[in-house]
Formats: structure tokens, sequence, C-alpha cells
């Protein structure tokens, strides 16, 4: 399977395409923003097209061309004002989700946040990026693709275990950014994932298992 990965610049973006690398089971195209960027992914030997989250849907559907499945794992990042957050992680969301129509792209995995389904439980200080998630999550869901959602608790940058907890609803945890990608990987290979939406924290079980018996 060849993936398109918009976000491949970001933490977990660049974890996938690591380990993409390392796995060897499926090809990788992954989508920058910058020429340096698109030149050191192929130094490092992953075909690499530049293309913007703030362009259009045509845009991202031309650099996706030829690809089986879209992974997204962009977001606007802590650093930057609410106007990023719904250009990035909403509209920038929603766009891709068209483009996959317009290339005729079924496969599409979304990197959400834990509990962004239950309003409830949006942390208060984030909450324009949780209202992002939510909706860019429902647009997904609505769209006739075949989606995995993947809602992973706070983002750590240890080591992955390759022990994950996925359920529906898990109220709290964290995990590393290593098993995040690395559960991203292996719902391109479990059917058990597809039209699924799931919480995901560091747990017990092995990550394919976890899926398995989502």
């Amino acid at each position: 399977m060849k993936v398109f990965l918009i976000g491949a610049n970001g933490q977990i973006g660049q974890r996938l395409v690591g380990q993409f690398q390392q796995n060897g089971a499926h090809t990788v195209r992954a989508m920058v923003r910058k020429p340096e960027q698109k030149e050191a992914l192929q130094a490092s030997g992953t075909e690499a097209v530049i293309a913007n989250l703030e362009g259009s849907p045509e845009e991202i559907a031309a650099a996706a061309k030829g690809c089986d499945a879209i992974v997204f794992t962009a977001g606007s990042g802590g650093s930057t004002g609410h106007d990023k957050t719904l250009l990035i992680d909403l509209d920038g969301a929603a766009k891709a989700i068209e483009a996959a129509e317009i290339a005729g792209i079924k496969r599409f995995i979304m990197i959400s946040a834990l509990q962004a389904h239950n309003r409830e439980n949006w942390n208060e200080s984030l909450k324009p990026y949780y209202a992002a998630k939510h909706y860019a999550d429902k647009i997904l869901e609505a769209s006739g693709l075949t989606y995995t959602i993947i809602r992973p608790g706070g983002l750590l940058n240890e080591t992955g275990t390759g022990l994950v907890s996925a359920a529906a609803d898990v109220e709290r945890g964290s995990i590393s950014r290593d098993d995040v990608a690395a559960a991203v990987i292996a719902s391109l290979d479990e059917s058990n994932t597809e039209n699924q939406a799931f919480d995901l924290t560091a747990g017990e079980t092995p990550i394919a298992e976890a899926l398995k018996n989502l």
C-alpha cells in the first residue's frame, strides 16, 4: 500500500517516516511545506512532495495522486493562535478529506485527540483545539471514506513499548509518539480498525492484539 502522509515533518510524522522505512510493508509519500524539508526526506530515501493545507483540496489531491491511503497527522502546534488551529486542525483536515475524495483514495487515518468525542471532558484551556478535532472527526465519519480515527492521550517522547490500551472510551492517559505511529501502521493492516474511532493510551496489550480486539 502506498500511503500519503500529511504532517510528515511533525513529531508523529517523523516517527511514521522512520517506521515506514523500517517496516517495509508499505511505501510512503511525505507531504511537506518547505523545499528544505522535501530535500531532507529525499536524502533519507523517502519520496516527498510540497503541498500546503492552506491551499486548495485540488492541490492536495494532485500531490496524493496514485496513493492508496491518507494518514493525517498534521497540527498547528502549541505556539500558534486559534486562527491556525481552525485553519489546520479543522479546515486543513476537511480539505484533506475532500482531496481523498477527488483523488479516489478510500482509506483515511486521522490522528485526533483523547476524548475529542466527549465535550464534557475537554481541557478548558484547549477547547478550540478539541473543537477543531471534534468536528474534523465528524466530517470524516460522514464522508463515506473507509476511516480510522485514533485519539491518542498525552503525547510523550519516550521510547515506545508496543503495549497500549485501545477502546472507544478511555478517560485519561498518555502514550509515546512511537506507539502512536506504530498503531497507525498496524491499522493499515487490521481490517477491524476500518470505520472505527478509538482512544489510545499506554497499556498492557500488544498493539496488533489491541486493534484486533476493538
